[in-house]
């Protein structure tokens, strides 16, 4: 196994867990940071806890040869540009979510990695995690059965208080509800009901408080998604303005049973009662901090699937790609009042 080097762009709070993150990941090493700021390379180490050379131009990070993938930790805007120019550069890619603002710049990005030929990895770090590694395997065991109805809802205060406030807010960094936040749950979504989405449906609107009133978009959207063959359906909520804990909810309906976040009913066990919920037990995600997302067997995958010629699994940019095409679809229904389906978004090169 060769040892790759890992340059990241960007230093705010999710760039610290990536650092922290590749200390257990083997095969590879966070070698170099690059900001707008100028860092003394002494003291960024020792904050770290690991050597890193300093960069202030990107262009020239990107043309450092000893740096082979690059991991893109900037706000949102930055990301299309960024992605491109390392495929360009010949970098292996780690993209943080959302990959871009636009459909038209998320398919860019493939476009050029699939020219260059390099890995992508997209930060849908969730289906990573104990929780949804279990779900799936509910599923897979057949244990729901045939699943015809989901609902996966996102519920995360984005205010004053959390670290990325100050620029989430504004349209042209946070983009929607669903694009910064939000997308984690479609995502899911997509995980666990097989099948492709033909039509989506969406509502926005925001709250009143004071805490959310400088942001330039709509806070909280409902998506309604009928699945292709017409036998599946399901409803996504991405609410940044709520005053509560963080929770992701997740509800999977089937033939055989139900599941509700780590509870479940299946009539496959003989004896089970129906009026009652069995609790699973497992690691929830249950928190918007970056430094308790399970970025690290997602990483440790993907540096293996570089070293084994292979594609990314679970959260490869194909994937991620169609994950994003169902959320643009979902903003542009809020947009213009009306359903929207895929097919209004090309899906293939």
């Amino acid at each position: 196994m060769s040892q790759l080097n890992v340059g990241i762009v960007g230093l705010g709070w999710v760039a610290g867990a990536h650092i922290e993150t590749f200390k257990a990941v083997k095969g590879a090493d966070i070698t170099a940071v690059c900001s707008r700021r100028t860092h003394d390379e002494a003291l960024l180490s020792a904050e770290f806890g690991t050597p890193l050379k300093a960069y202030t131009d990107y262009i020239e990070m990107l043309a450092n040869p000893d740096i082979h993938v690059i991991d893109i930790c900037t706000p949102h805007p930055y990301h299309a540009d960024q992605a491109v120019a390392a495929a360009e550069a010949g970098k292996h890619l780690i993209i943080e979510k959302p990959i871009a603002l636009t459909y038209d710049d998320a398919r860019r990005i493939k476009v050029a990695a699939k020219k260059a030929g390099v890995n992508v990895c997209v930060c849908f770090e969730c289906r990573y995690s104990a929780h949804f590694t279990m779900i799936r395997s509910i599923i897979n065991e057949g244990l729901l059965g045939d699943l015809h109805y989901a609902e996966v809802d996102y519920y995360h205060g984005i205010g004053p208080w959390y670290g990325q406030y100050d620029w989430n807010v504004k349209k042209d960094f946070g983009g929607t509800s669903l694009l910064t936040a939000g997308c984690h749950a479609l995502d899911a979504l997509l995980f666990f009901m097989d099948g492709q989405v033909e039509e989506v449906t969406s509502y926005n609107t925001r709250s009143s408080s004071d805490y959310f009133k400088r942001y330039e978009y709509d806070t909280t959207s409902i998506s309604m998604m009928k699945f292709e063959g017409g036998n599946k359906i399901a409803k996504v909520t991405s609410c940044i303005d709520c005053l509560q804990p963080y929770y992701f909810h997740i509800h999977l309906v089937g033939s055989e049973g139900s599941l509700l976040d780590n509870r479940f009913y299946s009539d496959k066990f003989k004896g089970m009662d129906r009026s009652k919920w069995s609790t699973l037990e497992t690691s929830l995600i249950d928190s918007g901090d970056v430094t308790d997302h399970p970025y690290e067997p997602q990483f440790q995958a993907y540096i293996d699937s570089i070293n084994n010629q292979e594609t990314m699994p679970l959260t490869d940019l194909d994937t991620a790609l169609e994950s994003h095409r169902v959320v643009f679809a979902a903003d542009r229904s809020a947009a213009e009042g009306r359903s929207v389906k895929l097919n209004e978004f090309q899906a293939d090169l």
